[in-house]
């Protein structure tokens, strides 16, 4: 899902001075239809038909393997590919999916992979200085580029778009204050140049075509259609030997250092090795990560444009449009369909946020669909900014069509947690990627292989602030050290 305010080190964005702001949040608006099984995706909604997604291996499970991954999603595909083609490859590997393959925030999230290049920079240094910020940025462009990189040079047939996408500032204050970042980054060593940066508002409004820009920041970012990548990768790693069991899921892993069992309803499995690959629903099985790691449900909605943003004048590039409080991330699919989905952070959350408070179970439930609040910001933005409120004289009218929910992880310092879960030898984990994994995933997958094989911290190339600790793990700061 795309990334909540409290997550991803983005300087506090929102909407105060707009009249999104002002939606009333009144009885009748607040809808809550919840669906009997898992709301369906945009992605989920188009495979329906493939058998992956209810793919078993085996007819029944192995006694014991040498690695065991939890979770099908992105981070559990990518990290069996970097396991079974490393030059020492485990003999047996089995992935367990509690649910279809890829059904969770990978198959629900909005399908953007928006690396942030230099607007975190203040809040990141603020927590874990400059050298740390700077290398977090850093990787979410290495990130970006060998996503991009694989799926091109593998010839994925995932949607791939590879372009500019833009950060657009809709009042003065983010203006300021995007500039304020750009200047600390600049001066501590950022590289900009990947940058474009228009001020004038008349040229923003333009170039954007979004209403009322005032200025904006474009960078490198990618689209694609993530199910269809996770699918190659999984094809891929069946010809590798993976064994691969969904609708099983885990209910508790039980043992000692490097002599685990991990136990399903349908038998169990000894290893040596467990890899937790669960993100938001890391808690689950591994309590120690409860207080790093909060779930939290988020929404994206469907909308196909009307005539007037259809054919050759449809949207072209992806964007982050940025009010005070809030912001909506915004992916056009311009090399497919042309749907137009919304995530982000937009002024609704809180209601959402609400809603869940009121039963805990709720933050774990991605069966919640069309959440008006969120829905109607969505519309607003879509009469305000874009004008879909106009009906074309010829041509489609605008079309609000669904919204679904999803889980994300936000870990308490707004970085993943990558690493060795302390105090249980064996035991590993990539997760709380606070709805931002699509610029994270693909190398702390690689680096979190590295590490289950035998590698250094530093053979990673990670920001060393993503290693799991004890101290972050329990809401305390990270600390530099010699890893």
């Amino acid at each position: 899902m795309s990334s909540s305010k409290h997550d991803i080190g983005l300087p506090p964005v929102g909407m105060e001075n707009s009249s999104i702001s002002n939606l009333k949040l009144d009885n009748d608006v607040l809808g809550l239809p919840i669906e009997s099984g898992m709301s369906i995706s945009h992605w989920l909604g188009t495979v329906r038909s493939n058998p992956l997604l209810d793919f078993r291996s085996s007819e029944n499970l192995p006694s014991s393997v040498d690695v065991v991954i939890i979770g099908s999603g992105i981070s559990g595909a990518l990290t069996a590919l970097n396991l079974l083609e490393s030059p020492s490859p485990p003999k047996s590997v089995v992935m367990l999916e509690a649910r279809e393959l890829c059904s969770g925030a990978t198959g629900r999230n909005a399908g953007h992979c928006k690396p942030d290049l230099w607007r975190g920079f203040t809040e990141y240094a603020k927590r874990f200085g400059n050298e740390q910020a700077l290398k977090i940025l850093a990787n979410e462009k290495e990130t970006k580029d060998a996503l991009v990189n694989f799926i091109k040079q593998n010839k994925i047939e995932c949607e791939v778009w590879d372009g500019k996408t833009m950060d657009v500032m809709m009042d003065d204050t983010m203006v300021e204050r995007a500039a304020e970042t750009m200047r600390a980054f600049e001066a501590a060593g950022g590289d900009s140049s990947f940058t474009d940066v228009i001020l004038d508002p008349i040229e923003a409004e333009r170039v954007s075509r979004i209403k009322g820009a005032k200025a904006v920041y474009a960078s490198p970012a990618a689209t694609l259609h993530p199910w269809k990548l996770v699918e190659f990768v999984i094809k891929r790693c069946l010809s590798l030997g993976l064994n691969i069991q969904t609708l099983t899921p885990v209910t508790s892993v039980s043992g000692r250092s490097n002599d685990w069992v991990v136990h399903t309803d349908r038998g169990s499995i000894r290893t040596p090795t467990v890899i937790h690959n669960t993100n938001a629903y890391a808690g689950y099985l591994l309590p120690e990560t409860k207080k790093g790691i909060t779930p939290i449900p988020h929404m994206c909605n469907l909308v196909y444009p009307p005539s007037t943003h259809s054919g050759s004048k449809a949207l072209s590039n992806s964007y982050a449009v940025i009010y005070k409080e809030g912001l909506f991330s915004i992916n056009p699919r311009s090399t497919s369909d042309g749907a137009v989905l919304f995530g982000g952070v937009q002024p609704a959350q809180d209601a959402l946020e609400s809603y869940v408070e009121e039963n805990s179970e709720r933050q774990y439930d991605d069966r919640l669909k069309d959440f008006q609040p969120i829905t109607e910001c969505v519309k607003t933005l879509g009469k305000e900014v874009f004008g879909w409120d106009k009906a074309p004289e010829t041509g489609f009218a605008v079309r609000y069509d669904r919204s679904w929910s999803g889980i994300i992880g936000l870990s308490s310092d707004e970085v993943p947690f990558v690493g060795a879960v302390p105090g249980k030898a064996g035991q590993w984990m990539s997760c709380g990627h606070n709805g931002h994994g699509m610029a994270r995933t693909f190398t702390c997958s690689r680096g979190l292989a590295k590490l289950v094989q035998g590698s250094s911290w530093a053979g990673t190339g990670l920001p060393e602030c993503f290693r799991v600790t004890r101290e972050r793990l329990n809401g305390q700061a990270y600390r530099p050290s010699k890893l």
